[in-house]
């Protein structure tokens, strides 16, 4: 089942489901929450990944700063955004990110992973740029929907981006 707006609003209020947002009446949506833009970072270098993650290594990336507007122009390319929320997932909960309608419409993508159940922080998502498009800082980017689980999971997430922010 995928949470709709009450839901949302009773566990965002409640629980602290998403902390750290702007303006919870603009970011609550029908099916989800829009997420917004921290930080945006320009990958450089490669990444390798394993299968243990023992050998794990993720590409360096740089800050690209706003301007005194509040604005960055991305060209095309990868880029690493770092989003304003905090997001606490229950056990009994997965979270999803799907890019806003506006975004696909400027020539741009985002790629997100399975927000596991347990899982606490700041997410990074992938922002793909097809088309030069303008970002300002705190653009809602991306609707996060949240799916109940038909029970708890015995272990939540328990990864290295636990509680990053």
């Amino acid at each position: 089942m995928i949470l709709n707006d009450e839901q949302i609003k009773r566990l965002v209020t409640g629980i602290g489901l998403v902390k750290d947002y702007i303006d919870l009446d603009v970011q609550l949506q029908s099916n989800g929450f829009d997420v917004t833009i921290e930080e945006i970072y320009k990958l450089n270098g490669k990444g390798v990944l394993d299968f243990d993650n023992s050998k794990r290594k993720l590409p360096e990336r740089e800050l690209i700063e706003f301007d005194k507007n509040g604005k960055v122009k991305l060209k095309k390319g990868a880029y690493i955004i770092k989003i304003n929320e905090v997001v606490n997932i229950p056990k009994d909960m997965c979270a999803l990110i799907f890019p806003r309608s506006s975004l696909l419409r400027m020539g741009c993508q985002l790629y997100t992973a399975v927000w596991d159940a347990g899982y606490t922080g700041k997410g990074e998502i992938l922002l793909e740029v097809y088309n030069p498009s303008t970002l300002y800082k705190n653009a809602r980017i991306g609707q996060i929907i949240f799916l109940k689980l038909i029970s708890n999971v015995d272990k939540g997430y328990d990864g290295i981006y636990q509680n990053k922010e």
